[in-house]
């Protein structure tokens, strides 16, 4: 959604090959069969007990309706700081006060395609964040959602990888390879900071 709340004026990043800033286009018309790389995010929200919390598309979404996800996506505006995108989308779309946001695949690029033809096309650095609290979610963009164990969810994308989303059955497995979550004092295996790196594609 825009600065002033109007989700039709809200604005992706678009990129060129080599992920550097190629104009902008609006988010309500970006996806069509023919997407043009643009800049997103997704995100994994753990909770205090360390469950992940996993999100069923809504069934009006434009791809991939009613089919499980990680916890939220999005896409920063242009000169919107990344990290602010990820506590603006998850108060959006669930409601949630994220913290601790942290990139653990700052390099995932995935182009998928729905069963209606529309593309995703996306550079999507994977990010985690933690919350205090159970989701109230929009259900424009959410129809359901569960808190599971990482283990369990490893297990459910491996063996029935189409019942979740393209880019969470890469984001999980590629995860789980690297040895995700955690090292020893809570340490992100794949942690590379802050978000600076993001910022500079979306114009900072």
């Amino acid at each position: 959604m825009s600065a002033d709340g109007n989700p039709d004026a809200e604005l992706v990043v678009l990129l060129d090959n080599q992920l550097s800033k190629n104009g902008v286009a609006r988010k309500a018309t970006v996806h069509t069969t023919d997407t043009p790389l643009h800049l997103a995010f997704s995100c994994y929200v753990f909770g205090s007990d360390g469950q992940v919390l996993l999100t069923r598309r809504a069934l009006g979404k434009k791809t991939w309706p009613g089919v499980w996800t990680n916890s939220f996506c999005g896409h920063p505006g242009p000169g919107e700081p990344m990290v602010d995108a990820i506590v603006r989308r998850g108060r959006q779309e669930l409601g949630l006060t994220v913290a601790e946001p942290r990139a653990v695949l700052p390099d995932f690029r995935y182009r998928a395609v729905d069963a209606s033809g529309i593309v995703e096309n996306e550079f999507c650095p994977v990010w985690t964040a933690v919350v205090d609290s159970d989701p109230i979610p929009d259900p424009g963009e959410v129809c359901e959602w569960h808190w599971a164990e990482w283990p369990d969810l490893v297990a459910a994308v491996s063996r029935l990888p189409y019942l979740f989303s393209p880019w969470a059955q890469l984001q999980v497995l590629r995860l789980h390879a690297a040895g995700f979550p955690w090292r020893a004092q809570g340490e992100s295996v794949l942690e590379v900071g802050d978000g600076g790196m993001f910022d500079e594609l979306a114009g900072i």
